[in-house]
C-alpha cells in the first residue's frame, strides 16, 4: 500500500533520484530514462482514455497499471532487494509473462473487426485515433530506451515483450478509433513530387 503525506522530499534536489532497493543514480541515468519514458506512455494512455468508449478506456486503464508495475519493474534492479533473477516475490513488482499474453490476446479480439491493411496509415483520422497513435509512438521510445538499458543491464524479458506488445496493441486501437479503419489515413507514397 502506498501512502504519500508529502509531495516533496528534497532528496532529489542533488539531481540524483532514489530506486526501490535504496540506492541512488543520477537522474540522467539511462535506467531513469527508461522509467521517465514509460510515465510518458502512461500519460498518453491517459489521454486517449478520456476519449475512449467503454471496451478500450477499459483496456486502456488496465494498461495504465501495467505501466506502472513495468516503472517499478524497471527502478529495481538486480541484486540483494531486486533478486537474482526476474521473478516477482512479495517484495519486488516484476512484469510477467501473463500480462503481455493478455495484451495480445486484447490485439487479437480487436483485429477481428478489422480489414487487413492495404496500405501504411497516417497518425490521424480521428482524435481518439491520432491520440493512440501518439501513445503508441511513446511507448516505442520507452521500448527504445528500454532496449539501449538491456544492453548495459539487465533488464526483465517480459517487460520488453510487454512494452512492444503494447504499441502493437494502440496501432491496433488507433485503426478501431477509426471507423474499424475505415477513416484510416493511408500514406501515399510520393503523392507530393
Amino acid at each position: 500500500m502506498v501512502k504519500l503525506n508529502k509531495i516533496y522530499t528534497r532528496t532529489g534536489d542533488d539531481g540524483t533520484t532514489g530506486l526501490v532497493d535504496g540506492s541512488r543514480l543520477p537522474k540522467h541515468a539511462l535506467r531513469m530514462q527508461a522509467v521517465g519514458d514509460v510515465d510518458e506512455a502512461n500519460s498518453a494512455l491517459g489521454s486517449a482514455a478520456v476519449l475512449a468508449d467503454d471496451i478500450l478506456k477499459a483496456d486502456l486503464v488496465r494498461f495504465q497499471n501495467d505501466l506502472f508495475d513495468l516503472g517499478a519493474d524497471l527502478a529495481t534492479p538486480l541484486g540483494e532487494f531486486g533478486g537474482e533473477n526476474f521473478e516477482p516475490s512479495e517484495m519486488v513488482l516484476r512484469i510477467v509473462a501473463s500480462q503481455g499474453e493478455h495484451v495480445e490476446q486484447r490485439i487479437d479480439a480487436l483485429n477481428e473487426w478489422l480489414e487487413p491493411l492495404t496500405s501504411f496509415v497516417l497518425p490521424g483520422g480521428s482524435e481518439l485515433a491520432a491520440r493512440l497513435h501518439h501513445a503508441r509512438t511513446v511507448v516505442r521510445r520507452a521500448e527504445r530506451c528500454m532496449t539501449a538499458l538491456a544492453g548495459s543491464e539487465p533488464v526483465n524479458p517480459a517487460a520488453l515483450a510487454y512494452i512492444n506488445r503494447l504499441s502493437d496493441w494502440l496501432f491496433v486501437a488507433a485503426r478501431i478509433a477509426n471507423d474499424d479503419g475505415r477513416d484510416d489515413v493511408n500514406w501515399v507514397p510520393g503523392a507530393n513530387r
